[in-house]
């Protein structure tokens, strides 16, 4: 009998009660079923000894470095043969290179959530109870074995009796019970024994577990992701390029989830893609800038974007499944991540270093000098390199070894954007092995600062286009041909936008700092002017220059110009 179902014979009420994860009911509950905890325990710590035991023994006999890649192979194996949770660990242990030497995590990356399927009837029995009717009644047709199986559940392909085709998933039998009992073990053991652990964690390893916990639980409520869903696709309204499948909440449930089914192939599946008709290259490149926009724009993001969760459709957009795994971003986070992109660009590593720790990878404390040129070190090569020849693995890699050298340390929210990240460049590089991911991701990011929606976007701006006090002229050219090699970007609005910023009180400081630029050194700056009205001089005319001036200030009362005027400097010195 696999680990995966054992002791699930008889499922206790109480357990399946708790639908959302709750650390200290776990435990309650579980302290008045001891043999349960030690039942578990010992089968998770013999399993575990068993491997270290190998580990010593090839050290003993000098095999260790030969066995490298074998010891690897073992460990993935032992997570997947004690079942779903630590096929989770697993996971989420793949993004953590401060937690994980690099030979292991090479194998980790590998874990897929492929279990085999559990019993048909027994899965008919779920559905039926959950939908409180017989499954010939909810369906007209349904496969008689799942398409699809993996840790948490199975899938079904079917056909409502009102003609569409449809995708039923059904949980896994007790899998609350199992999961329940594999995070109170994880936690005890984290308590006791995690403070004697060389891990960088920055925090409490028992909040690692809870943040862990907290997400899982999420993953299993399939109404709780039916609603993910819907708040994805409402993100996406409107993008004629991302499909989200519609959720059918009359034949769903907590443990049954009825969605759309998605005509269309795997990303893996790329001869199937081409010769369908549909580009590779135009699907990575749907892929790389939505999960910007998740990241930068809306905040809610996709945290499992693996080839089995994104199809090619046949008409050439790419289609999200499986919202389970879900997280949100706060505003001065998504603003933080579009400047860290852009001063990796630019390759201004101090800059970088300061980004890093705003969005917590080092202490407030630390610091930084030390840092910034190991930074240049593991991430310079990144610039106009393809996905092939430098990628997130190799950064992966080489930042395992740097965050034991510095106080770095990876904060429990980046895990799920790191795993995200990983996941869709193994996607790029299956489609696409000379993607250069920095070519699609640079402009969209150079134009969210240039449209500069939000104050927190225009100060991203500000700090972008200034360094040590002094105006970046070069960087100002770069961002806007950057963003004109994208198609989709139009400099009018963005002109305009840019025009009322300076008119308002909020672009004293840039008005100021612009006069010094076109003056700094004792010299006017004419030609970074030439040079920049050399980039929009076939977009700009004259009389869109006008329209453009006439339509930012036409917001303006006489009171505020009155007051720009006052608040703008004759002259300067320096």
């Amino acid at each position: 009998m696999s680990p995966t179902t054992a002791s699930v014979s008889s499922p206790p009420a109480g357990i399946e009660g708790i639908r959302i994860y709750d650390p200290a009911a776990i435990s309650r509950y579980y302290r008045s079923r001891p043999w349960r905890l030690l039942g578990r325990a010992l089968l998770i710590l013999g399993s575990f000894l068993w491997f270290l035991g190998g580990l010593l023994w090839d050290h003993w006999t000098g095999q260790g470095e030969a066995r490298k890649a074998q010891q690897a192979s073992d460990l993935r194996e032992l997570l997947t043969r004690l079942g779903p949770t630590f096929i989770k660990v697993g996971q989420a242990l793949s993004t953590r290179p401060d937690l994980i030497r690099p030979d292991f995590l090479e194998e980790l990356i590998k874990l897929q959530d492929q279990l085999p399927p559990f019993d048909n009837q027994l899965a008919f029995a779920i559905l039926e109870r959950e939908l409180g009717m017989a499954v010939d009644e909810a369906y007209r047709e349904i496969s008689p074995h799942p398409v699809a199986a993996a840790s948490l559940g199975q899938v079904y392909r079917a056909v409502l009796y009102s003609g569409e085709e449809v995708a039923v998933k059904v949980q896994r039998p007790y899998l609350r019970q199992v999961l329940s009992l594999d995070l109170c073990l994880l936690r005890w053991g984290a308590s006791r024994f995690g403070r004697f652990l060389p891990l960088n964690l920055g925090h409490d390893l028992t909040l690692i577990v809870d943040e862990f916990g907290i997400k899982l639980f999420e993953e299993i409520d399939y109404l709780n992701e039916g609603h993910n869903a819907e708040k994805f696709a409402e993100n996406f309204h409107g993008d004629p390029e991302v499909k989200v499948p519609a959720i059918y909440w009359q034949f769903s449930s907590p443990l049954v989830l009825t969605l759309e089914w998605i005509q269309g192939f795997k990303l893996t599946e790329t001869d199937k893609i081409r010769a369908a008709g549909v580009d590779p290259y135009a699907i990575v490149k749907i892929g790389v800038t939505s999960g910007l926009r998740q990241l930068l724009e809306h905040g809610f993001f996709h945290a499992d974007p693996h080839p089995g969760n994104l199809f090619a459709t046949l008409d050439g957009r790419l289609a999200y499944i499986d919202f389970g795994m879900m997280d949100q971003l706060e505003t001065q986070t998504k603003e933080t991540l579009a400047s860290s992109v852009v001063q990796l660009i630019n390759q201004d590593y101090a800059a970088l270093a300061e980004d890093f720790v705003s969005l917590g990878f080092l202490a407030p404390s630390t610091d930084i000098r030390p840092i910034i040129p190991a930074l240049e070190k593991v991430l310079g090569k990144a610039i106009g390199q393809s996905v092939r020849d430098f990628n997130f693995k190799t950064i992966t890699d080489e930042f395992s070894a740097l965050m034991y050298e510095y106080p770095f340390r990876v904060p429990a929210k980046f895990a799920l954007i790191i795993r995200s990240l990983v996941t869709q460049e193994g996607s790029a590089l299956s489609l696409d092995p000379n993607f250069k991911i920095v070519e699609v991701a640079y402009p969209y990011v150079a134009r969210r600062l240039l449209t500069g929606e939000s104050p927190q976007l225009r100060r991203q701006l500000l700090n972008v286009l200034f360094k040590n006090g002094k105006f970046q002229w070069q960087r100002l050219e770069s961002m806007i041909a950057i963003a004109r090699s994208d198609s989709q970007f139009d400099l009018l609005p963005t002109a305009q936008m840019g025009f009322q910023y300076l008119m308002s009180e909020e672009g004293l400081y840039l008005r100021r700092q612009l006069l010094l630029a076109l003056t700094e050194d004792e010299r006017l700056h004419t030609a970074e002017v030439q040079r920049l009205w050399g980039l929009i001089k076939d977009e700009i005319k004259p009389q869109q220059i006008f329209s453009v001036a006439i339509n930012a200030i036409r917001d303006f009362s006489l009171t505020g110009v009155t007051t720009l005027i006052s608040q703008t400097p004759a002259g300067s010195s320096r």
